[in-house]
């Protein structure tokens, strides 16, 4: 299992549970990932880290002093 943390600018919008597609996009030479209808976003990746999973399970959401943060599992090895 891989997990990844997503930024999320305001809260009620996942909740636990929730299965969600990701959307990978290009920026210069690295990438970011986009979940569900633009929910929530990633940070910048290389290449080498590319995530292999088009969908996955939010298991995590906190608030915290810099805002809303999402993690989500995929099932990759």
């Amino acid at each position: 299992m891989r997990r990844m943390e997503f930024k999320m600018e305001r809260t009620g919008l996942l909740k636990v549970g929730d299965v969600l597609n990701v959307t990978e996009n290009k920026v210069a030479r690295s990438y970011y990932y986009t979940l569900g209808n633009s929910f929530a976003m990633s940070g910048n990746y290389r290449s080498t880290e590319r995530l292999k999973s088009t969908e996955g399970k939010v298991v995590d959401v906190i608030e915290n002093d810099r805002g809303y943060y999402v993690t989500v599992e995929f099932d990759e090895d």
